[in-house]
């Protein structure tokens, strides 16, 4: 057991299997995750459409609907018979809810927490995302994992505006459940701007000499204490109250200016707006959100603002610490930790969220970022067994390769599309044009080609790709051949308009053969390039 060297990690599988398998007991500092909330809800995910605005099109990623059946039941044995205070919670959760999708939900999370709370260091801290559908099952489940002591905060973040919602106060906030492994965890107290009324109430006062606003903040604290010198005087503390100064310290202010005096004589300290941090962050958050448009959105729909991982992450960790996402989704935590100079793992279920957590961090971070993805297929043999197993993920594994979207496959829609990838090769921003692609992880005959042609023509596309498991027959490629080329006017060059590419040859870095999609792709919606902080792009565990 023990995580690879040196390197950020993105690992696909479930991740109860990579915890136990890959990451080691105490070796992450900082673990945030948001997982599904059992809210009974398809989640589709939205992609570019063709001129770059959202799509209307979407395409199924997963569901977060759990259901009690032999594989909940036998999960609920395994934890219930490992002993201690998760056993004995998790039978109280059953005899409350019985053999119900929540129970199902529950006994899905309880041995991740498990795993979550071994590979945590003693000085680390877990932040749990949820909202009220399950949030206060997991935090009794948190407390029988990490201890009712190590619970720290219970955040409220009001995630958007008003809601009209019926018959009940608008649901508008997410909670983050905030523990530590134990007493010793890290912390970084993190600030806000004062509110512009907050600085005309309290900053009322002007320095004459620097012409800098300032508090006239109170010198004493509770509790009887000796007298102290002031100008030369000796001044006795209100009743009941000391200075909290020492007669050095005061002599110290006296001599730089930063006393202010009442005008009854009473001394305050100077409290300068220029040198104040700000506001301490509170536990309700409410200037964090996550705009339905703009540059940040991605079209997932469970993502989160990267400025929320950010403050989470700047809080609970340092610079070179390693941060873990169990629910990576579309990668914002794995971004945040990008630019905020951690080492990070992500881990998710879906080939469909991993292809999307590689853009982004291509289109922010460039050739910069450094990781690995582990649980992909890195053989042909790797890739049949993926089609086995799961035809869906093949195929989004396959449509990453060559960074292609899946198409929904809707309920009697035509199954000759299962990939698009779109592009402009004209000047001034011309006709989005498209590529189409078929996937086949089994045998293919010359009439796949033919299918394949017939597409390209039905939707007026310039170029039909189908990518296949098996090598092509001599047939299949003279029909390709047949279907003749595809010239680019910008480019001035002619491509292939039906190709074949086998899964060997995009493993071998093989592409379609097309005008260069690093200048014309609009597949996908693209992250904002990152503002990076400075400092070494540190790897995991270097």
């Amino acid at each position: 057991m023990g995580t690879v060297q040196g390197q950020n990690l993105l690992y696909y599988g479930d991740n109860l299997d990579v915890l136990r398998l890959h990451v080691k007991g105490e070796s992450v500092d900082l673990i945030y995750l948001d997982p599904p909330f059992n809210s009974n809800q398809t989640y589709n995910v939205l992609f570019a459409e063709k001129n770059g605005t959202d799509s209307a099109a979407q395409i199924r990623a997963f569901k977060d609907t759990w259901h009690w059946d032999l594989q909940a039941a036998e999960t609920y044995e395994d934890v219930a018979e490992a002993g201690g205070s998760v056993s004995e919670a998790m039978q109280a959760f059953r005899r409350l809810l019985g053999s119900s999708d929540m129970m199902a939900y529950v006994t899905m999370m309880a041995p991740r927490l498990v795993e979550l709370h071994r590979v945590l260091r003693p000085t680390g801290s877990v932040y749990l995302h949820c909202d009220p559908t399950a949030g206060h099952y997991l935090r009794l489940l948190m407390d029988a994992v990490f201890g009712p002591k190590n619970f720290r905060n219970e955040v409220v973040w009001q995630r958007t505006g008003a809601h009209s919602d019926a018959r009940r106060w608008g649901r508008v906030a997410d909670i983050l459940l905030f523990y530590t492994k134990t007493d010793r965890y890290q912390w970084q107290t993190q600030f806000i701007p004062y509110g512009e009324d907050y600085v005309k109430e309290r900053y009322r006062y002007e320095d004459e000499k620097r012409g800098r606003l300032f508090w006239a903040n109170t010198m004493t604290a509770a509790g009887p204490g000796p007298p102290r010198v002031f100008r030369g005087k000796l001044l006795e503390p209100p009743k009941g109250t000391h200075w909290r100064f020492s007669q050095e310290k005061i002599d110290l202010l006296e001599s730089e200016g930063r006393i202010y005096y009442s005008s009854r004589g009473r001394p305050y300290v100077k409290s300068f707006l220029d040198e104040r941090k700000g506001k301490p962050v509170q536990n309700i958050w409410t200037d964090i959100r996550m705009t339905k448009t703009g540059r940040e959105r991605l079209g997932y729909p469970t993502q989160k603002p990267e400025s929320l991982l950010e403050r989470v992450i700047k809080a609970s960790s340092n610079e070179g610490d390693v941060v873990l996402d169990p629910f990576c989704g579309c990668g914002t935590t794995v971004a945040a930790a990008q630019r905020l100079n951690r080492r990070w793992i992500g881990i998710d279920i879906t080939h469909l969220a991993v292809t999307l957590i590689k853009y982004r961090l291509r289109d922010t971070f460039g050739d910069e970022v450094d990781y690995q993805v582990i649980g992909e297929p890195v053989s042909i043999s790797g890739a049949m067994a993926l089609a086995k197993e799961n035809p869906y993920q093949f195929q989004w594994w396959a449509l990453g390769l060559v960074g292609a979207r899946p198409v929904e496959e809707k309920k009697g829609a035509d199954r000759g599309i299962d990939g698009r990838l779109y592009f402009h090769d004209e000047a001034r921003a011309g006709k989005t044009k498209q590529i189409i692609f078929s996937v086949k992880a089994g045998q293919v005959t010359v009439s796949h080609i033919r299918d394949l042609r017939g597409v390209v023509e039905r939707e007026g596309a310039q170029i039909g790709v189908l990518i296949t498991m098996l090598r092509p027959t001599k047939g299949m490629t003279d029909e390709a051949l047949s279907a003749g080329f595809y010239e680019s006017p910008t480019w001035q060059k002619r491509y292939p308009r039906i190709q074949i590419l086998t899964v060997e040859d995009l493993m071998c870095g093989k592409g379609v053969d097309c005008p260069p999609l690093k200048r014309t792709n609009v597949t996908f919606k693209k992250a904002p390039k990152a503002k990076r902080a400075r400092g070494a792009n540190n790897t995991l565990f270097e």
